[in-house]
Protein backbone atom coordinates (compact mmCIF):
# COMPACT_ATOMS: atom_id res chain seq x y z
CA UNK A 1 0.00 0.00 0.00
CA UNK A 2 1.50 3.47 -1.10
CA UNK A 3 2.38 5.70 2.08
CA UNK A 4 0.48 8.79 1.14
CA UNK A 5 2.82 11.19 3.81
CA UNK A 6 5.90 9.79 1.42
CA UNK A 7 7.56 12.46 -0.63
CA UNK A 8 7.38 11.05 -4.75
CA UNK A 9 11.17 11.38 -6.22
CA UNK A 10 11.23 12.79 -9.80
CA UNK A 11 14.45 11.89 -11.88
CA UNK A 12 16.02 14.42 -13.82
CA UNK A 13 15.51 13.27 -17.31
CA UNK A 14 18.42 13.07 -19.39
CA UNK A 15 19.29 13.49 -22.65
CA UNK A 16 18.24 10.77 -25.01
CA UNK A 17 21.71 8.44 -26.08
CA UNK A 18 22.18 8.29 -29.61
CA UNK A 19 23.47 4.78 -30.80
CA UNK A 20 26.17 5.93 -33.76
CA UNK A 21 27.28 2.83 -34.29
CA UNK A 22 24.10 1.41 -34.92
CA UNK A 23 22.93 4.23 -37.43
CA UNK A 24 26.28 3.99 -38.88
CA UNK A 25 26.20 0.65 -39.53
CA UNK A 26 22.14 0.53 -40.81
CA UNK A 27 23.34 3.69 -43.17
CA UNK A 28 26.18 1.48 -45.11
CA UNK A 29 23.70 -1.50 -45.41
CA UNK A 30 21.13 1.21 -47.57
CA UNK A 31 18.53 1.44 -44.91
CA UNK A 32 16.56 4.70 -45.89
CA UNK A 33 14.66 4.67 -42.44
CA UNK A 34 18.38 5.29 -40.57
CA UNK A 35 20.09 7.07 -43.54
CA UNK A 36 16.64 9.77 -42.95
CA UNK A 37 17.53 9.35 -39.01
CA UNK A 38 20.87 9.92 -39.55
CA UNK A 39 20.30 13.32 -41.40
CA UNK A 40 17.79 14.05 -39.01
CA UNK A 41 20.43 14.02 -36.35
CA UNK A 42 23.01 16.46 -38.60
CA UNK A 43 20.34 18.75 -38.87
CA UNK A 44 19.42 19.15 -35.27
CA UNK A 45 20.38 22.53 -33.83
CA UNK A 46 20.57 20.61 -30.23
CA UNK A 47 24.17 21.83 -29.10
CA UNK A 48 24.40 17.96 -27.65
CA UNK A 49 23.31 16.76 -30.76
CA UNK A 50 26.42 17.89 -32.41
CA UNK A 51 28.79 15.67 -31.00
CA UNK A 52 26.91 12.92 -31.96
CA UNK A 53 26.47 14.29 -35.89
CA UNK A 54 30.52 14.72 -35.64
CA UNK A 55 30.93 11.33 -34.47
CA UNK A 56 28.74 10.02 -37.15
CA UNK A 57 30.05 11.80 -39.93
CA UNK A 58 33.96 10.37 -39.35
CA UNK A 59 32.67 6.95 -38.86
CA UNK A 60 30.64 7.21 -42.13
CA UNK A 61 33.41 9.03 -43.92
CA UNK A 62 35.55 6.02 -45.00
CA UNK A 63 32.53 4.84 -46.92
CA UNK A 64 31.96 8.41 -48.65
CA UNK A 65 33.30 9.68 -51.84
CA UNK A 66 32.24 7.17 -54.42
CA UNK A 67 29.82 9.23 -56.36
CA UNK A 68 29.58 11.89 -59.01
CA UNK A 69 28.27 15.04 -57.63
CA UNK A 70 26.54 16.79 -59.92
CA UNK A 71 25.29 20.76 -59.01
CA UNK A 72 21.89 22.39 -60.63
CA UNK A 73 21.12 25.68 -60.40
CA UNK A 74 18.77 27.59 -62.54
CA UNK A 75 16.42 30.71 -63.94
CA UNK A 76 12.97 30.84 -62.54
CA UNK A 77 10.37 28.51 -64.66
CA UNK A 78 13.59 26.50 -66.35
CA UNK A 79 12.07 23.42 -65.47
CA UNK A 80 14.33 22.25 -63.03
CA UNK A 81 12.09 19.31 -61.36
CA UNK A 82 10.67 17.93 -64.78
CA UNK A 83 14.60 18.22 -66.25
CA UNK A 84 15.59 16.22 -63.08
CA UNK A 85 13.18 13.84 -63.15
CA UNK A 86 14.20 13.30 -67.29
CA UNK A 87 17.36 13.23 -66.16
CA UNK A 88 17.16 10.86 -62.96
CA UNK A 89 15.49 8.27 -65.16
CA UNK A 90 17.97 7.71 -67.45
CA UNK A 91 20.34 7.29 -64.59
CA UNK A 92 18.30 5.00 -63.06
CA UNK A 93 18.33 2.55 -66.51
CA UNK A 94 21.67 2.83 -66.33
CA UNK A 95 21.94 1.32 -63.02
CA UNK A 96 22.62 4.15 -60.67
CA UNK A 97 20.97 4.76 -57.24
CA UNK A 98 20.54 9.00 -56.82
CA UNK A 99 20.08 10.83 -54.19
CA UNK A 100 18.48 14.73 -54.58
CA UNK A 101 19.38 17.39 -52.20
CA UNK A 102 18.39 20.78 -52.22
CA UNK A 103 20.18 24.01 -51.06
CA UNK A 104 17.77 26.31 -49.73
CA UNK A 105 18.35 28.78 -47.33
CA UNK A 106 15.02 30.97 -48.17
CA UNK A 107 12.61 28.30 -48.67
CA UNK A 108 10.72 29.88 -45.52
CA UNK A 109 10.12 32.82 -47.05
CA UNK A 110 10.03 31.89 -51.06
CA UNK A 111 7.65 29.02 -50.36
CA UNK A 112 10.40 26.39 -50.64
CA UNK A 113 12.22 24.07 -53.50
CA UNK A 114 10.78 21.90 -55.83
CA UNK A 115 11.76 19.40 -54.27
CA UNK A 116 8.39 20.32 -51.44
CA UNK A 117 6.17 19.34 -54.57
CA UNK A 118 7.21 15.78 -54.92
CA UNK A 119 4.11 15.26 -57.79
CA UNK A 120 6.68 16.79 -60.28
CA UNK A 121 9.04 14.54 -59.82
CA UNK A 122 6.53 11.23 -59.49
CA UNK A 123 8.70 8.33 -61.09
CA UNK A 124 11.74 9.43 -58.90
CA UNK A 125 9.56 10.30 -56.03
CA UNK A 126 8.37 6.57 -55.73
CA UNK A 127 11.66 4.76 -56.91
CA UNK A 128 13.15 2.40 -54.79
CA UNK A 129 16.97 3.49 -55.83
CA UNK A 130 15.99 7.37 -55.08
CA UNK A 131 16.30 9.33 -52.20
CA UNK A 132 14.73 12.48 -52.08
CA UNK A 133 15.69 14.82 -49.40
CA UNK A 134 14.96 19.31 -49.22
CA UNK A 135 17.21 20.97 -47.09
CA UNK A 136 16.23 22.47 -43.79
CA UNK A 137 12.77 25.03 -44.07
CA UNK A 138 15.08 27.73 -42.93
CA UNK A 139 18.63 28.54 -41.69
CA UNK A 140 21.72 30.81 -42.79
CA UNK A 141 22.88 29.79 -46.22
CA UNK A 142 26.23 28.23 -44.21
CA UNK A 143 24.15 26.34 -42.15
CA UNK A 144 22.40 24.51 -44.81
CA UNK A 145 25.27 24.14 -46.99
CA UNK A 146 26.84 22.56 -43.80
CA UNK A 147 23.94 20.38 -43.39
CA UNK A 148 23.95 19.79 -47.19
CA UNK A 149 27.52 18.40 -47.45
CA UNK A 150 27.67 16.28 -44.34
CA UNK A 151 24.42 15.26 -46.08
CA UNK A 152 26.22 14.59 -49.31
CA UNK A 153 28.23 11.78 -47.38
CA UNK A 154 25.51 10.14 -45.15
CA UNK A 155 24.12 9.43 -48.96
CA UNK A 156 27.20 8.20 -50.42
CA UNK A 157 27.86 5.52 -47.73
CA UNK A 158 24.11 4.35 -48.00
CA UNK A 159 25.33 3.16 -51.63
CA UNK A 160 24.14 6.35 -53.31
CA UNK A 161 26.64 7.14 -56.47
CA UNK A 162 25.01 10.15 -57.93
CA UNK A 163 24.33 12.79 -56.15
CA UNK A 164 22.38 16.05 -57.29
CA UNK A 165 22.18 18.87 -55.50
CA UNK A 166 19.81 21.90 -56.66
CA UNK A 167 19.74 25.51 -55.69
CA UNK A 168 16.84 27.26 -55.56
CA UNK A 169 18.13 30.34 -52.96
CA UNK A 170 19.60 33.34 -54.69
CA UNK A 171 22.98 34.90 -54.43
CA UNK A 172 26.09 33.13 -52.74
CA UNK A 173 24.07 29.39 -53.21
CA UNK A 174 25.05 29.17 -56.96
CA UNK A 175 29.18 29.16 -55.16
CA UNK A 176 28.05 27.40 -52.22
CA UNK A 177 26.87 24.51 -54.22
CA UNK A 178 29.65 24.61 -56.48
CA UNK A 179 31.87 24.17 -53.97
CA UNK A 180 30.42 21.01 -52.76
CA UNK A 181 29.61 19.44 -56.15
CA UNK A 182 32.01 18.01 -59.14
CA UNK A 183 29.97 19.26 -62.74
CA UNK A 184 27.76 22.31 -62.15
CA UNK A 185 25.05 22.83 -64.67
CA UNK A 186 23.39 26.14 -65.20
CA UNK A 187 19.57 25.21 -66.91
CA UNK A 188 18.29 28.13 -68.83
CA UNK A 189 15.68 29.24 -71.25
CA UNK A 190 14.89 30.17 -74.89
CA UNK A 191 15.12 33.78 -75.07
CA UNK A 192 18.52 34.61 -74.57
CA UNK A 193 18.29 38.64 -75.46
CA UNK A 194 16.99 40.04 -71.96
CA UNK A 195 17.89 37.09 -70.02
CA UNK A 196 21.65 37.45 -71.20
CA UNK A 197 21.88 40.78 -70.20
CA UNK A 198 20.17 40.08 -66.52
CA UNK A 199 22.69 36.78 -66.11
CA UNK A 200 25.55 37.77 -63.73
CA UNK A 201 29.16 36.84 -64.62
CA UNK A 202 29.79 35.59 -61.38
CA UNK A 203 27.50 32.68 -61.88
CA UNK A 204 28.88 32.25 -66.17
CA UNK A 205 31.99 31.26 -64.33
CA UNK A 206 30.92 29.21 -62.10
CA UNK A 207 29.29 26.60 -64.62
CA UNK A 208 30.46 23.25 -66.22
CA UNK A 209 27.89 23.23 -69.12
CA UNK A 210 24.51 25.10 -70.02
CA UNK A 211 21.61 23.57 -71.35
CA UNK A 212 18.76 25.11 -72.32
CA UNK A 213 15.24 23.23 -71.78
CA UNK A 214 12.13 23.52 -73.52
CA UNK A 215 14.06 23.66 -76.93
CA UNK A 216 10.84 21.93 -78.55
CA UNK A 217 8.09 23.07 -81.01
CA UNK A 218 7.99 26.33 -81.97
CA UNK A 219 11.13 27.20 -79.29
CA UNK A 220 13.25 25.03 -81.07
CA UNK A 221 14.74 27.19 -83.27
CA UNK A 222 15.21 30.16 -80.38
CA UNK A 223 16.62 27.44 -78.51
CA UNK A 224 19.37 26.73 -80.71
CA UNK A 225 20.30 30.28 -81.26
CA UNK A 226 20.13 31.29 -77.55
CA UNK A 227 22.83 28.40 -77.53
CA UNK A 228 25.15 30.03 -79.76
CA UNK A 229 24.83 33.31 -78.20
CA UNK A 230 25.66 31.53 -74.65
CA UNK A 231 28.59 29.62 -76.65
CA UNK A 232 30.10 33.27 -77.66
CA UNK A 233 30.17 34.62 -73.39
CA UNK A 234 31.47 31.37 -72.64
CA UNK A 235 34.47 31.70 -75.00
CA UNK A 236 35.38 35.14 -73.43
CA UNK A 237 34.87 34.02 -69.34
CA UNK A 238 37.79 32.10 -67.69
CA UNK A 239 36.67 28.26 -67.43
CA UNK A 240 35.79 26.91 -63.85
CA UNK A 241 37.57 23.77 -64.39
CA UNK A 242 41.33 23.69 -65.98
CA UNK A 243 41.57 21.63 -69.17
CA UNK A 244 37.70 21.97 -69.61
CA UNK A 245 35.79 24.48 -72.09
CA UNK A 246 31.90 24.55 -70.67
CA UNK A 247 29.50 25.26 -73.74
CA UNK A 248 26.02 25.68 -74.10
CA UNK A 249 23.59 22.65 -75.38
CA UNK A 250 19.73 22.34 -75.97
CA UNK A 251 17.27 19.89 -74.76
CA UNK A 252 13.61 19.21 -73.90
CA UNK A 253 13.23 17.33 -70.56
CA UNK A 254 9.36 16.91 -71.20
CA UNK A 255 10.03 14.86 -74.44
CA UNK A 256 13.67 13.25 -73.10
CA UNK A 257 15.23 15.00 -75.95
CA UNK A 258 18.96 15.60 -75.70
CA UNK A 259 19.07 14.17 -72.03
CA UNK A 260 21.27 11.53 -73.33
CA UNK A 261 23.65 13.73 -74.49
CA UNK A 262 24.11 15.39 -71.43
CA UNK A 263 24.52 12.58 -69.56
CA UNK A 264 27.66 11.67 -71.75
CA UNK A 265 28.98 14.82 -71.43
CA UNK A 266 29.19 14.61 -68.06
CA UNK A 267 30.39 11.10 -68.23
CA UNK A 268 33.11 12.68 -70.60
CA UNK A 269 33.75 15.58 -68.15
CA UNK A 270 34.52 13.33 -65.29
CA UNK A 271 36.39 10.62 -67.01
CA UNK A 272 38.50 13.93 -68.15
CA UNK A 273 39.25 15.69 -64.56
CA UNK A 274 40.14 12.15 -63.19
CA UNK A 275 42.24 11.65 -65.61
CA UNK A 276 44.11 14.69 -65.51
CA UNK A 277 44.18 14.67 -61.70
CA UNK A 278 41.86 18.24 -61.24
CA UNK A 279 38.94 15.65 -59.88
CA UNK A 280 41.07 14.57 -56.68
CA UNK A 281 42.55 18.17 -56.87
CA UNK A 282 38.88 19.71 -56.41
CA UNK A 283 37.54 16.89 -53.89
CA UNK A 284 40.66 17.73 -51.22
CA UNK A 285 40.18 21.66 -51.87
CA UNK A 286 36.54 21.04 -51.31
CA UNK A 287 37.74 19.40 -48.03
CA UNK A 288 39.96 22.19 -46.88
CA UNK A 289 36.94 24.52 -47.69
CA UNK A 290 34.72 22.83 -45.62
CA UNK A 291 36.57 22.83 -42.63
CA UNK A 292 37.26 26.93 -42.75
CA UNK A 293 33.49 27.36 -43.27
CA UNK A 294 33.17 25.56 -40.13
CA UNK A 295 35.55 27.18 -38.98
CA UNK A 296 33.87 30.58 -39.24
CA UNK A 297 29.97 28.46 -38.25
CA UNK A 298 31.34 27.40 -35.18
CA UNK A 299 33.07 30.90 -33.82
CA UNK A 300 30.05 32.86 -34.79
CA UNK A 301 27.84 29.89 -33.15
CA UNK A 302 30.68 30.72 -29.90
CA UNK A 303 30.65 34.04 -29.65
CA UNK A 304 26.69 34.76 -30.22
CA UNK A 305 25.67 33.14 -27.38
CA UNK A 306 22.66 33.98 -25.05
CA UNK A 307 24.40 36.83 -23.38
CA UNK A 308 26.13 38.50 -26.17
CA UNK A 309 22.60 38.08 -28.16
CA UNK A 310 21.09 40.64 -25.64
CA UNK A 311 24.09 42.90 -25.19
CA UNK A 312 23.48 43.19 -29.09
CA UNK A 313 20.22 44.29 -29.32
CA UNK A 314 20.87 46.74 -26.81
CA UNK A 315 23.99 47.49 -28.86
CA UNK A 316 21.56 47.95 -31.91
CA UNK A 317 19.13 49.78 -30.18
CA UNK A 318 21.49 52.50 -29.05
CA UNK A 319 23.57 52.94 -32.80
CA UNK A 320 19.52 53.24 -34.13
CA UNK A 321 19.48 56.07 -32.33
CA UNK A 322 22.64 58.07 -32.65
CA UNK A 323 23.86 57.03 -29.17
CA UNK A 324 26.30 55.52 -30.46
CA UNK A 325 28.60 54.97 -32.96
CA UNK A 326 28.99 51.81 -34.96
CA UNK A 327 32.54 51.31 -34.14
CA UNK A 328 32.48 51.86 -30.45
CA UNK A 329 29.63 49.40 -30.18
CA UNK A 330 31.35 46.79 -31.72
CA UNK A 331 34.26 47.64 -29.07
CA UNK A 332 31.62 47.40 -26.36
CA UNK A 333 30.53 43.61 -27.81
CA UNK A 334 34.31 42.39 -27.90
CA UNK A 335 35.14 43.84 -24.57
CA UNK A 336 35.89 40.83 -22.77
CA UNK A 337 33.79 41.79 -19.12
CA UNK A 338 31.08 42.24 -21.86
Amino acid sequence: MNNPNKKRVFKKKTQDQVNIQEIAEKITTGDRGYLSKGITLIESSAVHHRPYANELVQQLLPSAGKSIRIGITGVPGAGKSTWIEAFGKTAVSKGYKIAVLAVDPSSSLSGGSILGDKTRMEFLAHHPDVFIRPSPSSGTLGGVARMTRETILLCEAAGYDLILVETVGVGQSEGIVRGMTDFFLLLSLTGAGDELQGMKKGIMELVDAIVINKADGSNREQAIQTMHDYNQILRFLTPATTGWKPRAHTCSALYNEGIQEIWELIREFIESTKESGEFDKRRSKQAVDWMSQLVQIRLNETFFNQQKKYLMKTLESKVRQNELSPSEAVDLLFNPKA
